[in-house]
């Protein structure tokens, strides 16, 4: 999931080839969603990775690797 801080939080979610974009965005308001989305994703929210979140915050962009599950990654196939 790459993240930019434009209008809110803008999101979008990349295949493991790091190119293809998938259909869905997503955009949130608060910063606080985007560390509940990665957990939701299956990122580790342990200190390291809590600090790595907060600095892209800090940045107002960044990216992080997800592990969903199958049917998490069929939804962001879909187009919104």
């Amino acid at each position: 999931m790459q993240f930019m801080l434009t209008r809110g939080w803008f999101c979008q979610f990349l295949e493991a080839d790091l190119k293809t974009r998938l259909p869905r965005k997503v955009t949130v308001r608060d910063q606080k969603k985007l560390f509940e989305m990665a957990e939701r994703g299956g990122f580790q929210l342990n200190p390291a990775g809590r600090h790595m979140i907060q600095k892209a915050i800090d940045d107002g962009r960044g990216g992080i690797w997800l592990e969903l599950s199958e049917e998490q990654y069929v939804k962001l196939k879909r187009p919104h």
